[in-house]
């Protein structure tokens, strides 16, 4: 796996959790410390996922990069 491959699956897990209503946008975005406007350029692909960004998204939705490597853990 790459990192490129890993924080794509951050990203998808975000836009999983926003699409199940688990968190919005601007509610993720505030409590990470971000622009709603810099997630949702993210979310959609338009600008790339940094490692803080990742890191801050996944301490906000309780997860580690192990979940993510093990998804089904």
């Amino acid at each position: 796996m790459t990192f490129a491959d890993l924080f794509l699956r951050v990203r998808q897990e975000v836009d999983r959790r926003v699409r199940n209503g688990d968190v919005t946008v601007r509610r993720l975005a505030i409590r990470a410390g971000l622009s709603q406007s810099h997630l949702q350029n993210v979310l959609s692909g338009r600008r790339s996922i940094s490692a803080e960004t990742a890191d801050r998204l996944l301490g906000e939705l309780g997860l580690t990069v192990l979940d993510l490597l093990n998804p089904d853990n």
